[in-house]
C-alpha cells in the first residue's frame, strides 16, 4: 500500500483593496490569478492603525483616486510609510487624467484606468515585482555596504588600538610604567579593573626560581596575599621552577578602593608571557563579570598582549643588563664604578646645596685566613652575607658598594659625622654578631671601618673624601681592628 504524500500548498500573496467596488474586485481577482489573495476594505471601514502595523504586509494596494482624494493628509502619510507595499492608483472613466508626476508625488507606483483588463493588471504586477526586486537589491547592497563600513571601522579602531599599545609599551624601559600604561590602554576595549603581573627567573644551581610581582597598587594584606597566591600558582602551572622567594612592586604607589578586589571578585583572565619558546611571566587581568569579547576583538587582544609581553621582556633584559653593569656580580650590591659615578654626583650636589656628606670604608679583618681555612666558596658566601647586612642597615638613599676584594664603601648623603659614626658602629656590631657556617663548623668575622665627613667647607678635590676615609680605616687596622675610626680623631676601640 503506497504512502500518500501531501504537499503544503503555497500561501497566496496578500494584496489590499481600499474601497473597491465589487466590479473592480472581480476584475482584479480575474487578472491576478489564483496565486494572490485580495482583501478589500469597504469605503466605510478602511484599514486601521492596527492593520497597518501587522507583521504581514500586503505586496500591493489597489486604491481608487476618489477614495485616495477623500483621505486626510495624515492618513495618506500612514500609507506612504508602508515601504514594503506597492500602491497602485485606479482612475475610473469619469476621472480627469492625471500627470505621472502627480501620481509619483502621491507615492504611487503607477496609475491604471478602468476597465481593468488582464493585460493591464499583469503589466502592473510585472512593474511591481520589478520595483520590489530592485528595492530588494538596493536594500541588500546597502546592507552589505553598511556591513563593510562597520567592519572597516572596527578594523581601523583595532589598528588604532594596537598602535596605541605599541606607542605606550615602547615609550619606557621600566616594567612598572609599561604595566601602568597597558592597563590604561587595555581599558579602551575591556573593562579592566586591575592588572597584575609576575615574572620569574630560574636558577639552575638550586632548581628554584625568583619571582618579581607587580601589583596595581597598595592593597589590604588579605587581598595582596590572595594575588600573590594566584600569581605563584599561575607561575607553577606555566612551567616555572618552585618559587624560592619573591619581591613585590607597585605600579601605583597609592592605595585606592578598586585595588581591594581579590582574584575571584570579577572575571579573571590570566595569560602567559613568552619569548620564543620560553615563558617568563604572566599577566592577570581582573575585569567586570559578564563581559565578552567578539572573535575579532579576541584576536586584537591577543596581539596587544604579545606586544606588551615583548616590551616587558625588553624592559626586564635592560634591567638585567643594567644590573650587571651597575652591580657586583658576587654580592649583587653596587660595584666600584657605580660608587665612583654616584660620588661625583653627590659631591656636586653638596657643593651646590652645602649639605652634609659622609663616607664609610669597611674592610673585613683577617679575611685571607677565611679563604685559607675554609676555601674560596666560603669566602664568597661571607662577602655575599656582608653585602646583605649593608643593604639591611642603610637607607635606600644611601649607596653601599663593593670597592674591591673584601673592602666595601657606603656613601651617606645628608649625613653628619656624628650620625655616620653611629651607623658605622651599628654595621660593625651587625657584622661581628653574624654567624657563618662551613661543614657544621661556625665562625664569625669582624670589620674595621673608617669614617670621613664634609660638614660646611668645600673639598679641595673629589678624591679628598676617599683619602680621608682610607686614612681613618688604616688607623683602625693599625690600632687593633674591629673598630670605627673617624677621620682626624683617635680610634674608638670596640669590645673584641
Amino acid at each position: 500500500m503506497g504512502k500518500m504524500m501531501m504537499k503544503r500548498s503555497r500561501r497566496p500573496e496578500l494584496m489590499w483593496g481600499l474601497g473597491l467596488k465589487q466590479g473592480l474586485v472581480r476584475q482584479i481577482e480575474k487578472g491576478v490569478g489564483p496565486g494572490f489573495h485580495l482583501r478589500n476594505f469597504p469605503a466605510d471601514s478602511l484599514p486601521s492603525g492596527k492593520d497597518l502595523s501587522h507583521d504581514e504586509k500586503p505586496s500591493a494596494a489597489w486604491i481608487p483616486w476618489a477614495v485616495w482624494n477623500d483621505f486626510p493628509e495624515c492618513r495618506r502619510d500612514e500609507f506612504r510609510n508602508q515601504g514594503a507595499t506597492q500602491r497602485i492608483l485606479i482612475q475610473e472613466s469619469g476621472d480627469a487624467p492625471l500627470e505621472m508626476d502627480t501620481v509619483l508625488a502621491e507615492g504611487f507606483l503607477t496609475v491604471v484606468r478602468t476597465p481593468l483588463t488582464r493585460p493591464k493588471i499583469q503589466d502592473v504586477l510585472f512593474r511591481a515585482k520589478e520595483v520590489t526586486s530592485m528595492y530588494s537589491d538596493i536594500y541588500r547592497m546597502t546592507e552589505e555596504i553598511m556591513l563593510e563600513r562597520e567592519l572597516l571601522a572596527r578594523k581601523t579602531d583595532q589598528l588604532l588600538f594596537l598602535n596605541k599599545i605599541l606607542a605606550s609599551a615602547t615609550e619606557s624601559l621600566d616594567a612598572a610604567t609599561i604595566l601602568a600604561n597597558a592597563k590604561e590602554t587595555l581599558s579602551l576595549v575591556l573593562p579592566v579593573r586591575m592588572l597584575n603581573a609576575a615574572f620569574w627567573n630560574s636558577r639552575e644551581d638550586s632548581g628554584t626560581s625568583e619571582m618579581e610581582i607587580f601589583l596595581n597598587g597598595q592593597m589590604p594584606p588579605a587581598v595582596e596575599s590572595a594575588w600573590v597566591e594566584h600569581l605563584s600558582a599561575s607561575a607553577a602551572s606555566m612551567g616555572a621552577a618552585p618559587v624560592a622567594g619573591f619581591h613585590i612592586n607597585h605600579t601605583d604607589p597609592a592605595r585606592r578602593p578598586e585595588y581591594g578586589r581579590k582574584p575571584d571578585e570579577g572575571k579573571l583572565v590570566t595569560m602567559p608571557l613568552a619569548a620564543g619558546h620560553e615563558t617568563f611571566g604572566c599577566l592577570a587581568l581582573l575585569c567586570e563579570s559578564g563581559y565578552r569579547l567578539g572573535k575579532d576583538q579576541v584576536e586584537t587582544f591577543r596581539s596587544a598582549i604579545n606586544h606588551i609581553g615583548l616590551a616587558l621582556r625588553n624592559a626586564l633584559t635592560f634591567k638585567e643588563v643594567k644590573l650587571r653593569a651597575d652591580r657586583d656580580g658576587l654580592t649583587r650590591i653596587y660595584n666600584r664604578r657605580s660608587f665612583e659615578e654616584r660620588l661625583v654626583y653627590e659631591i656636586k650636589r653638596r657643593r651646590r646645596y652645602n649639605h652634609d656628606l659622609s663616607l664609610l670604608m669597611v674592610d673585613l679583618d683577617h679575611f685571607k685566613s677565611v679563604n685559607d681555612t675554609y676555601g674560596h666558596k666560603t669566602g664568597d658566601m661571607v662577602l655575599r652575607k656582608v653585602g646583605e647586612i649593608l643593604v639591611r642597615t642603610f637607607r635606600t638613599t644611601d649607596l653601599a658598594a663593593r670597592y674591591g676584594g673584601e673592602e666595601f664603601v657606603v656613601l651617606l648623603p645628608h649625613t653628619s659625622e656624628e650620625s655616620a659614626w653611629k651607623l658605622a658602629e651599628r654595621v660593625r656590631r651587625n657584622i661581628e654578631s653574624s654567624e657563618f657556617s662551613f661543614e657544621n663548623r661556625t665562625f664569625s668575622i669582624t670589620a674595621s671601618i673608617g669614617v670621613a665627613s664634609v660638614e660646611g667647607g668645600a673639598l679641595s678635590s673629589d678624591d679628598d673624601l676617599i683619602v680621608k676615609a682610607d686614612k681613618a680605616l688604616y688607623q683602625a687596622k693599625n690600632n687593633g681592628r674591629n673598630m670605627v675610626v673617624v677621620s682626624g680623631r683617635h680610634a674608638d676601640t670596640a669590645v673584641q
